[in-house]
């Protein structure tokens, strides 16, 4: 028996051991077929920080309950009970072994309790979560939906059958020890070790080999398997995702939202003023991906919280995160024998590689280099367009990723190669393109219908907006206020601007705006794809701003959409521009806070508020949005299910605002549902867009009679004018006749 032990486990050991490192070699050579990112490197002692930080606090998996303590378990025991596997070896060899100084010591036995336990509870959880939510009977509603399922169910079985091996191993050694009573090193196997302790010591050394065997062979079965499956994630994330992690694109270890990255080309910034002549202009082959892109792709662990959280792939469109990076991850991995010969091809389609280079290549991997990166399943594409285009860059699936993949960098690389290379995109979109290239707004309305809000604030209230350079100094200016394309021009968000220039006005704060001077930031251009357009008119921006913005003492900036805040604050320092940006919630709750605006007059009804994307989880703002209605008397606040880090987007980001929904249920829709299902009487929210598209669902809501009459969808800004706001003498009276 012992002798068999011994041979099957070496044996084992052996292979396991060299097809893991193969593979795992094999997988750093893929990841190197990528394009050079020098941005990577920046400040490691942060970025070992952060990969402690994420890898011991758990903290993107510990959002999820349960899951997350489970998780947690399995993980630190993976990495700290590796003694017991050394353990195992000499165990074949002397049954009754210790090891030297640790072994006996009662804290490093009670360690191995204690994690070897919770590794094996937290495993079984994770297996029931699993099995209660299996796509066969949760079908898209299952994050797993997708995932492949018996590799995650093979890695969860293969940690639970090495689990009970310690726990097993743990009881015999206590019977071999000869322990006749309870014992603190023993805390939680004394019951296995009191079962055994009536066999004969041949017949406790005889179970010490075999289960000292089982528990070899496990784990280095599982190296074997993962050896000869290198794009297995579910089970190379447990080491990529410390890489992954580590190379993360914000230095200070934030996650991958608020602005896109510069496009690149060989891993530098192009230069659209001077293009060089071999520049890629976004991602049209898997190797155009960076080579972070490629550790991202092989990283996912395809656990679905990305999919769950997908406002796309909840209402029905072909779009799941998940999908899209597993789609990616096995292109990658079929293609790479082709890459690593030298394969490849130029923007002109010719190859570059020598007939002899590629003799070598299966016929798999050539076959998988002519599959376009992105087109229909009749094109054999990698990426079908509807699911390229179904994104609303909302950043849920960054935000809940736990190894920190970076999916809207890679899905806006794609589209950058399709609108601007192939001017493949939604005919609807380029309408708007045209417009912003030719009138500076997607509406394409003429320059000086930017004012005609002013004007009109003026004949209603008699307050003069003034324009900056025009009517007032900079020198004079405490906020230059971006009133944004359709805080200008949309008649609904029209009402959200004059609302925050009445209430700036009421708290004596001295403002002014660009007037015909602004144009649009370029944020839905961006998001589409449209780089070179993009940089145009923040070029354009940046130069006015700073040009208008010169003799003021601090160049602060406050703007109403969250998508010019968003862009003004992270994106324009990539163009030279460098202002202090904030959002109007942040401003009006100082203001209250320094008792410039009192909200006296009650404002009743049940209200719930939606997050904006780009306020919430692109900029973190959450909370000034809520203490401006917490101080608003009568109105009493309740969070829709989906809220904060995991709001539900309005379907208006990334250029969706721009786009027809065809597919699946419209995604405002499906947030005014959720809205409606509290019965409120205000739905409240702090973006233009969002402001636009839940109106519109709520009044087909209305045509329909399923959502009450006096429902409104109103922006923060017009809650607290409503109640910052005198009462008019006449409806004063008429108020004090009522009561009395």
């Amino acid at each position: 028996m012992q002798l068999a032990a011994i041979v099957i486990s070496l044996v084992t050991f052996v292979v396991g051991t060299a097809l893991a490192a193969r593979a795992a070699l094999y997988i750093y050579r893929v990841v190197r077929t990528g394009q050079p990112d020098p941005t990577r490197f920046g400040q490691p002692a942060q970025r070992v920080k952060t990969v402690a930080v994420e890898f011991v606090g758990h903290t993107r998996m510990n959002r999820w309950g349960i899951v997350g303590v489970a998780h947690w378990f399995v993980a630190v025991g993976f990495f700290t009970l590796g003694l017991t596997l050394l353990t195992a070896f000499f165990q074949l060899f002397d049954a009754e072994f210790v090891l030297p100084v640790l072994g006996g010591w009662l804290p490093y036995e009670l360690f191995t309790e204690l994690v070897g336990t919770f590794t094996t509870l937290g495993i079984a959880a994770l297996i029931v979560i699993r099995l209660l939510s299996l796509p066969g009977r949760a079908g898209r509603k299952s994050r797993f939906a997708g995932s492949i399922a018996w590799q995650a169910f093979y890695v969860e079985y293969t940690i639970l059958g090495i689990g009970l091996c310690i726990m097993i191993l743990r009881g015999l050694e206590g019977a071999l020890e000869g322990v006749g009573s309870y014992e603190a090193k023993y805390l939680i196997s004394y019951p296995l070790v009191a079962a055994f302790r009536g066999l004969s010591h041949g017949t406790l050394e005889n179970l010490v080999y075999i289960f000292a065997m089982l528990k070899i062979c496990t784990s280095f079965a599982w190296a074997i398997t993962i050896g000869i499956n290198p794009s297995m994630g579910v089970a190379w994330h447990r080491f990529l995702a410390f890489f992954n992690i580590y190379f993360k694109r914000a230095e200070d270890g934030s996650t991958a939202l608020g602005e896109l990255r510069p496009m690149t080309s060989g891993g530098a910034p192009i230069d659209f003023e001077d293009p060089a002549d071999d520049a890629v202009f976004g991602v049209s082959q898997v190797e155009h991906f960076s080579w972070k892109g490629i550790l991202d792709f092989s990283t996912c662990t395809e656990c679905g919280r990305c999919q769950s959280q997908c406002p796309a792939w909840n209402t029905g469109k072909p779009l799941s995160p998940k999908l899209l990076i597993m789609s990616l991850r096995e292109h990658a991995f079929a293609k790479a024998p082709y890459l690593l010969a030298g394969g490849g091809k130029d923007m002109e389609g010719e190859e570059q590689a020598t007939a002899e280079q590629l003799a070598d290549v299966p016929a798999a991997a050539l076959a998988e280099a002519e599959r376009p990166l992105i087109g229909t399943a009749e094109e054999n594409g990698v990426i079908d367009p509807d699911v390229l285009w179904s994104c609303t860059t909302c950043g849920a699936c960054v935000e809940q990723c736990p190894v920190d993949i970076e999916h809207i960098d890679h899905i806006v690389d794609m589209r950058r190669y399709q609108v601007m290379i192939e001017s493949s995109f939604p005919t609807e979109a380029g309408t708007m393109l045209k417009n912003l290239e030719n009138k500076g707004n997607p509406w394409g309305m003429a320059t000086k219908a930017r004012l005609d809000w002013v004007k009109e604030l003026k004949k209603e209230t008699g307050i003069e907006v003034p324009v900056i350079g025009e009517d007032i100094d900079p020198a004079e200016v405490e906020y230059l206020y971006w009133v944004g394309c359709a805080g200008a021009l949309e008649d609904r968000a029209k009402k959200t601007t004059k609302a925050f220039a009445e209430l700036l006005h009421t708290a004596g704060v001295r403002f002014a705006i660009l007037g015909k001077e602004e144009s649009c930031t370029g944020d839905s251009a961006r998001r589409l794809g449209n780089e070179f357009l993009f940089q145009m008119l923040g070029a354009q921006n940046v130069e006015t701003l700073n040009a208008a913005l010169e003799d003021a003492p601090v160049k602060r900036i406050v703007a109403t959409c969250p998508h010019c805040f968003n862009t003004i604050a992270n994106e324009y320092p990539q163009l030279g521009g460098h202002f202090e940006v904030i959002h109007h919630t942040q401003l009006l709750q100082h203001l209250i806070d320094e008792g410039k605006l009192v909200p006296v007059n009650p404002v009743e009804g049940l209200i719930t508020y939606h997050d904006p994307c780009y306020l919430g989880r692109h900029n973190k703002v959450y909370s000034p949005p809520r203490e401006i209605m917490d101080k608003v008397p009568g109105l009493r606040q309740q969070e829709m299910h989906r809220h904060k880090e995991r709001g539900f987007c309005c379907g208006a980001g990334g250029a969706r605002m721009w786009m027809e929904e065809r597919i699946g249920k419209r995604i405002n829709t499906e947030r005014v549902d959720e809205a409606l299902s509290l019965d409120p009487d205000i739905v409240s929210t702090a973006c233009p867009f969002c402001l636009v598209m839940l109106s519109d669902s709520v009044n087909g809501k209305k045509n329909e009679g399923a959502a009450k009459e006096h429902l409104k969808v109103v922006d923060v800004a017009q809650l607290l004018l409503d109640s910052v706001k005198a009462i008019p003498p006449a409806e004063a009276e008429e108020a004090q006749t009522v009561d009395a």
